[in-house]
């Protein structure tokens, strides 16, 4: 059997967020959960966060992992607020390291800024296994997107955060630093390795032309039969032109700078001055 799976979509940020139960008990994993941040003003609200928090409390859940997919440019991560309110362990790929890196340069962090990853409980390589209650959890690392997205196999449900969307509107873009439509293309053909019937979840949908409702969840035989950029045995070449003519095209996201500060130091604000106010930088010319 597997895992019992609610989704919590926020319009905001066209994110989906997932609670990940075993059907056999109350373990439970929460990933890729939502900040709520308003750039105009610069505040922060925990009101999608509480919603997964009301609901894991009303449950009577245990929370033993926060997951995140990968450092994400588009919503800032709420795993720190539900860890302080209901536990469980922060995870993401190994490749953290490599993010922290390129961006900690980007931003000017200087070295009290930690590169190693030590500001998550846990970093998954590819091929790692480990559990939520009685659920096996297969780790894929697939980078492309970013260096260090992962794409959390449980049971029969792929969780493959920004690598794929629905098959109607396609694929991760790949122009950030440390991204590559090559990479993507080879990390792709993991998930589509997968047994037909694997279901997948996106972590973002934005309603394909002609589609009224939004959707995020999808199986490996519908991907690998009617994706727009990889559906119907799409060679490499092929995805590598239309993955980086597209990706020409596209402004970068709304939330690109305050996302990346805070999302590298595993959804934490960057230390406070002598009066305890937080501050974040915006790099002229360097996205």
């Amino acid at each position: 059997m597997g895992p019992k799976v609610k989704a919590f979509f926020d319009p905001q940020t066209n994110t989906i967020s997932y609670l990940v139960r075993d059907p056999n008990g109350h373990a439970a994993a929460i990933i890729d959960s939502v900040l709520d941040f308003d750039h105009a003003s610069g505040t922060t609200q925990t009101s999608s966060a509480d919603k997964i928090i009301a609901y894991v409390k009303e449950q009577a859940l245990d929370i033993q992992w926060l997951l995140e997919s990968h450092v994400h440019a588009d919503h800032l991560s709420a795993a720190p607020y539900i860890q302080d309110q209901l536990g469980g362990r922060i995870g993401i790929g190994n490749n953290i390291t490599l993010v922290q890196d390129t961006f900690g340069k980007v931003f000017n962090e200087g070295t009290e800024f930690q590169r190693d990853g030590s500001q998550f409980d846990q970093l998954f390589d590819h091929g790692d296994v480990f559990h939520i209650g009685q659920m096996r959890v297969d780790v894929l690392h697939t980078p492309g997107h970013t260096p260090a997205c992962l794409t959390y196999v449980i049971e029969d449900a792929a969780f493959v955060g920004d690598t794929l969307f629905m098959p109607d509107f396609g694929t991760a873009r790949c122009d950030f630093p440390g991204g590559s439509s090559q990479t993507l293309y080879e990390s792709i053909q993991k998930i589509l390795a997968l047994p037909d019937e694997t279901k997948i979840f996106v972590g973002h949908d934005y309603k394909a032309p002609g589609r009224d409702e939004y959707s995020w969840e999808t199986t490996v035989g519908e991907q690998r039969k009617k994706n727009i950029h990889i559906g119907g045995d799409v060679k490499a070449e092929a995805f590598v032109k239309l993955r980086d003519e597209r990706d020409a095209k596209l402004a970068m996201p709304k939330l690109i700078v305050p996302s990346l500060q805070i999302n590298m130091r595993a959804g934490n604000m960057p230390p406070p001055d002598e009066h305890g106010d937080v501050f974040l930088k915006l790099p002229i010319n360097k996205l």
